[in-house]
């Protein structure tokens, strides 16, 4: 089992900066992909970035990348989303995700990850 915990979410004006946070605790994440999804109120859930466990990869949505940076600390077993230049579309429900790298999928699907936080609330105020 994995269990993921966010942290971090907060009210922030727009052009504002604010890194959202996620603890992983469970197994061995070696062969994991950690991703942050988001959830506005009356849209679907969308990806925003994804990192492998050891951090050479990333990927991001086309919506927040060069403003959005994901990054993984393995000796305290966090993944952090650092988001700058925020504006009120970005407002939404930070959710972080853990997937197996062999699940079948691209990195940017919600069926690649298995397990799921309970998000972090992050409001841009125009």
């Amino acid at each position: 089992q994995v269990q993921l915990v966010e942290s971090g979410g907060g009210l922030v004006q727009a052009g504002g900066s604010l890194r959202v946070s996620c603890a992983v605790s469970g197994r061995t994440m070696s062969r994991y992909l950690l991703g942050w999804f988001r959830e506005a109120p009356g849209k679907e859930r969308e990806f925003v970035a994804a990192i492998g466990w050891s951090g050479g990869t990333t990927y991001y949505a086309g919506s927040v990348k060069g403003r959005f940076t994901i990054s993984i600390d393995n000796a305290e077993r966090t993944v952090y989303l650092q988001m700058n230049s925020l504006n009120p579309e970005d407002t939404a429900v930070y959710t972080c995700a853990a997937g197996l790298t062999t699940t079948i999928g691209l990195p940017n699907k919600k069926q690649k990850y298995s397990y799921w936080g309970q998000g972090t609330q992050v409001t841009v105020s125009s």
